[in-house]
C-alpha cells in the first residue's frame, strides 16, 4: 500500500487494529520508506512510500486499489470500532450492516487523513 503520510497511516493500524509495527525500513539513496504491520492472526501488511509518487486526485469509483477489510472478530467489536472511528472524525459512509453476502461491515473513508 503506497501512501502520502506513512507514520500517521502505521498509527491508525496501530491503534484501532492492535497491529505491531516494526521499527521501519529507509533505503538512503531511493528514499524509499516502509513499514511491515503484523496482526494477531499473522496477517502482514507493509505499507510504504517514496516522495517522487504521484499524489493523483481520488473518488469512490477508480481504478487500482480501493478496498481492504478486516475481520475483528463480532459483530459487537464491528460497532464500538465503527463508533470510535466516527468520534475520532473518520467518515463512515455505510454501516455497521449484514452486506447481501452475509458479513455484518462498516465501511470508512480515508484511512490516511493528514
Amino acid at each position: 500500500m503506497c501512501l502520502k503520510n506513512l507514520d500517521s497511516v502505521k498509527n491508525f493500524f496501530v491503534k484501532y487494529f492492535d497491529a505491531a509495527a516494526n521499527s521501519g525500513y529507509h533505503n538512503l539513496k531511493t528514499d524509499f520508506r516502509s513499514y511491515f504491520l503484523s496482526f494477531s492472526d499473522g496477517s502482514r501488511l507493509e505499507i510504504m512510500n517514496k516522495p517522487e509518487m504521484a499524489d493523483l486526485e481520488k473518488n469512490a469509483a477508480h481504478t487500482g486499489y480501493i478496498h481492504i477489510a478486516f475481520s475483528v472478530g463480532s459483530k459487537e467489536k464491528v460497532d464500538q470500532l465503527t463508533a470510535e472511528l466516527k468520534k475520532d472524525g473518520y467518515e463512515v459512509i455505510s454501516g455497521p450492516r449484514t452486506t447481501g453476502d452475509g458479513y455484518y461491515e462498516s465501511c470508512i473513508i480515508g484511512i490516511e487523513r493528514v
